[in-house]
């Protein structure tokens, strides 16, 4: 499934996603500092960072899972604070290691899942779901099986389409092919590449994987201790002089390839 440039230049695509100034807290601890960050519609950006560097927070406060303690985070130009929480997390599609399926729905009933609430009509969904299947490299004789079934690339290919069956503009992806064996990893990566090339969503996606990141981003953005650290090209990263991220960049050459992918 090729993060793209986006489809228009980064000077005239509209923000889809901003944080202005975004801090999150639970009692003394501080998870998010001062985020301030702007997503361009159709761009993808990922958030690289180890465990605990507030990356995760950071997706959460786009679909409201979490609110801001401080500052402001706007989704289409509107504070998520002033979305109503359904409405807002059904334009976005999220997808989690291991696809984050309903295990007692068949793999037809998890991918039309949003579409029926929505009252889309059966044939609509019917086809978007055949569609849908296609297009993340699954046969239709997968349509009665359920979750556990499936293989974790099988599982997670259903949790992309899932993800995209209303076609959210918003993609948000954590640690999404994590779990995955080296060789169905470097696959799905290829294949969310090649599909993002064509859907130009706006996509944020979180990984500790260099590798990976460098693989999907238009832009990178490298997060420690729930703070921004450096926000840049996904081709300037790889040259950038910050200590952090020439840190990060020797820490992961010295992994072997098995532990990278």
């Amino acid at each position: 499934m090729t993060a793209s440039s986006s489809s228009l230049p980064a000077s005239s695509a509209k923000a889809a996603i901003e944080f202005d100034h975004a801090s999150f807290r639970i009692h003394e601890r501080e998870l998010l500092h001062d985020l301030q960050l702007s997503i361009k519609e159709g761009e993808t950006l990922v958030l690289l960072g180890r465990s605990g560097s507030g990356k995760t927070t950071t997706l959460k406060l786009i679909n409201r899972l979490l609110l801001p303690t401080s500052g402001d985070v706007c989704v289409n130009g509107k504070r998520t604070t002033e979305w109503d929480p359904i409405r807002l997390r059904r334009s976005i599609g999220y997808v989690i290691q291991d696809g984050g399926l309903f295990p007692h729905y068949t793999v037809e009933r998890n991918i039309g899942l949003v579409p029926r609430i929505e009252n889309w009509e059966k044939a609509r969904i019917d086809s978007r779901v055949r569609d849908l299947l296609g297009m993340v490299g699954l046969d239709e004789d997968l349509l009665t099986r359920y979750p556990n079934q499936l293989s974790g690339g099988q599982r997670q290919r259903v949790g992309v389409a899932r993800a995209l069956a209303a076609d959210p503009p918003i993609l948000l992806l954590d640690e999404a092919f994590g779990a995955l064996d080296p060789i169905t990893r470097s696959e799905i990566q290829k294949e969310f590449r090649a599909l993002q090339q064509r859907m130009r969503k706006t996509v944020i996606f979180v990984t500790h994987d260099l590798r990976e990141a460098l693989l999907l981003a238009d832009r990178i953005a490298l997060m420690e201790n729930g703070r921004l650290v450096v926000d840049l090209p996904a081709t300037e990263f790889s040259r950038s002089e910050d200590p952090l991220v020439r840190a990060y960049r020797e820490a992961f050459s010295t992994l072997p390839e098995t532990k990278r992918s």
